[in-house]
Protein backbone atom coordinates (compact mmCIF):
# COMPACT_ATOMS: atom_id res chain seq x y z
CA UNK A 1 0.00 0.00 0.00
CA UNK A 2 2.86 2.37 0.76
CA UNK A 3 4.23 1.92 -2.77
CA UNK A 4 0.85 2.83 -4.26
CA UNK A 5 0.53 5.88 -2.04
CA UNK A 6 4.00 7.32 -2.62
CA UNK A 7 4.66 6.41 -6.27
CA UNK A 8 2.66 9.24 -7.92
CA UNK A 9 4.79 11.80 -6.11
CA UNK A 10 8.14 10.17 -5.39
CA UNK A 11 8.11 8.01 -8.51
CA UNK A 12 7.58 11.20 -10.49
CA UNK A 13 10.60 12.76 -8.83
CA UNK A 14 12.74 9.70 -9.45
CA UNK A 15 11.67 9.44 -13.09
CA UNK A 16 12.08 13.21 -13.62
CA UNK A 17 8.42 14.05 -14.37
CA UNK A 18 8.05 16.61 -11.57
CA UNK A 19 9.67 19.89 -10.59
CA UNK A 20 12.68 19.53 -12.87
CA UNK A 21 13.88 16.94 -10.36
CA UNK A 22 16.92 15.98 -12.39
CA UNK A 23 18.31 19.42 -11.51
CA UNK A 24 18.47 18.66 -7.79
CA UNK A 25 17.88 14.93 -7.24
CA UNK A 26 20.85 12.67 -7.96
CA UNK A 27 18.81 9.52 -8.63
CA UNK A 28 21.82 7.69 -10.02
CA UNK A 29 23.32 7.73 -6.52
CA UNK A 30 20.39 5.59 -5.33
CA UNK A 31 20.17 2.60 -7.68
CA UNK A 32 17.70 0.74 -5.45
CA UNK A 33 15.26 3.66 -5.46
CA UNK A 34 15.51 3.92 -9.25
CA UNK A 35 14.97 0.14 -9.56
CA UNK A 36 11.90 0.40 -7.29
CA UNK A 37 10.40 3.14 -9.45
CA UNK A 38 11.16 1.18 -12.62
CA UNK A 39 9.52 -1.98 -11.21
CA UNK A 40 6.37 -0.10 -10.27
CA UNK A 41 6.23 1.72 -13.59
CA UNK A 42 6.47 -1.62 -15.42
CA UNK A 43 3.26 -2.86 -13.77
CA UNK A 44 0.24 -2.76 -16.10
CA UNK A 45 -2.01 -1.42 -13.33
CA UNK A 46 0.34 1.52 -12.73
CA UNK A 47 0.50 2.25 -16.46
CA UNK A 48 -3.31 2.25 -16.65
CA UNK A 49 -3.61 4.39 -13.54
CA UNK A 50 -1.24 7.02 -14.94
CA UNK A 51 -3.60 7.46 -17.92
CA UNK A 52 -6.73 8.19 -15.84
CA UNK A 53 -7.80 11.85 -15.99
CA UNK A 54 -4.83 12.72 -18.21
CA UNK A 55 -5.77 15.29 -20.83
CA UNK A 56 -2.33 16.29 -22.08
CA UNK A 57 0.45 14.49 -23.87
CA UNK A 58 0.22 11.85 -26.60
CA UNK A 59 -3.33 10.64 -27.28
CA UNK A 60 -2.46 7.03 -26.44
CA UNK A 61 -1.46 8.15 -22.93
CA UNK A 62 -4.70 10.07 -22.26
CA UNK A 63 -7.91 8.91 -20.64
CA UNK A 64 -9.89 12.06 -19.80
CA UNK A 65 -12.79 10.11 -18.28
CA UNK A 66 -12.98 6.57 -17.04
CA UNK A 67 -16.32 4.87 -16.44
CA UNK A 68 -15.61 1.29 -17.48
CA UNK A 69 -12.62 -1.01 -18.00
CA UNK A 70 -13.29 -0.85 -21.75
CA UNK A 71 -12.40 2.87 -21.66
CA UNK A 72 -8.73 1.83 -21.60
CA UNK A 73 -9.03 0.30 -25.07
CA UNK A 74 -10.66 3.39 -26.58
CA UNK A 75 -8.41 6.16 -27.84
CA UNK A 76 -8.60 9.62 -26.32
CA UNK A 77 -10.18 12.36 -28.33
CA UNK A 78 -8.35 15.62 -28.90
Amino acid sequence: IADIAIFPWYGGLVEGWLYGASDFLGVQAYPHVKAWADRLLARPAVQRGRRVNRITGPAEEQLPERHDASDFTARAQD
